[in-house]
């Protein structure tokens, strides 16, 4: 249909590259080339899906010499002040720094703002950061469904220092500490008793504590916020542990407390390559990835695939109904994709 007059021409569609070009491009650190490899990762077409494939086993061998931290908070912690003020400081530093930044999706509408680079507009600007900002989806755990295969690509890059910010939704956050190094959690004072702010179980799992917004008046209140969760992690931890997650004040408006912080993210790298245990927990992190993968494949095709979309829809609705006990529906889902009607016998699939 040709174009109204005086209606501006749009832009012809950019040529899709070859596996070795988005390769080679990514491998030059070229931005662009960057963002249109994280793009296929993230697509569902299955012909992206492919390439994105074949792109990324050809990307591996060059990744895995980044510090991969991940940050997580509660909303208004200010992570992406924190971010950003520690980014820049890294780049000062010489370092090149990736920020994946996972935005909320809407549980009606499936959108997501993807409003991190204007959160973060200094270090959006600057050629030696890249911020990606990606939707959550339908994944659980406050993070992207393709983060990890992001961070590969960023690391291929040349990013010496990969960041993934999750959304703070304060519910499986060992999706996060399971393809990172380091797992912190940005905190603030102020709100009553500190510890209901906080799970148990975050605490056991983060390795370093930031209260944030240290400044100004409130100053006091992050003070005996930083004792209470020190006293709380003495008590979780066990003296013998080979990493007793530090608490650090600090204050992301002003820029205070970022180096120490920082240099505890170095403390806790040395801490695991000491002890033996970087790669090993690389390795376990690949293994979890590798079958969170196959989970999901099963989960997509039980939903997408010809005939067993209406078979899964259909065995919903009488679920719902209380016509099926949910282990008979289940049994019949696997069935139908040639399982074992044992559930024990084949991988538990998380809810939805």
């Amino acid at each position: 249909m040709p174009n109204r007059p005086g209606s501006p021409t749009p832009p012809p569609p950019r040529r899709r590259l070859g596996v070795e070009q988005y390769v080679e491009g990514v491998l030059a650190r070229d931005r662009g080339v960057l963002a249109r490899v994280i793009t296929l990762i993230e697509s569902r077409r299955p012909d992206d899906r492919e390439t994105a494939r074949r792109v990324l086993d050809a990307l591996v061998p060059h990744s895995g010499r980044s510090i991969r931290l991940g940050i997580t908070g509660v909303p208004g912690a200010g992570k992406s002040t924190l971010i950003e003020a520690m980014g820049m400081n890294l780049l000062d530093a010489g370092r090149r720094v990736a920020v994946l930044a996972i935005d909320p999706s809407s549980r009606l509408t499936g959108g997501s703002i993807l409003g991190d680079k204007t959160r973060m507009p200094r270090l959006s600007t600057r050629d030696d950061a890249y911020i990606r900002p990606s939707p959550t989806g339908s994944t659980l755990g406050g993070v992207a469904g393709h983060t990890r295969e992001a961070m590969i690509a960023c690391e291929a890059a040349g990013f010496d220092v990969v960041i993934v910010e999750t959304v703070g939704v304060g519910q499986s956050e060992t999706t996060v500490a399971d393809m990172v190094d380091t797992f912190l959690a940005v905190l603030i004072a102020g709100a009553g008793d500190e510890l209901q702010g906080i799970k148990r179980g975050l605490v056991e799992m983060v390795d370093l504590l930031a209260i944030n917004k240290a400044d100004g008046e409130n100053r006091r209140p992050v003070e005996r916020a930083v004792a209470q969760y020190r006293n709380a992690i003495r008590l979780l931890h066990p003296p013998e542990s080979p990493w007793i997650p530090p608490v650090l004040p600090c204050s992301a408006r002003e820029g205070s407390g970022l180096d120490a912080l920082w240099e505890q993210v170095l403390a806790h790298r040395q801490a695991l390559e000491r002890a033996g245990l970087l790669s090993e927990k690389r390795r376990s992190q690949a293994v979890r990835w590798m079958w969170d993968l196959v989970d999901d494949s099963v989960r997509r095709m039980l939903r997408e695939g010809p005939g067993l979309r209406d078979l899964a829809e259909g065995l919903e609705a009488r679920v719902r109904d209380g016509e099926l006990t949910a282990s008979t529906a289940a049994d019949r889902l696997l069935s139908a994709l040639g399982l074992s009607a044992d559930r024990s016998a084949v991988p538990a699939f998380p809810p939805s």
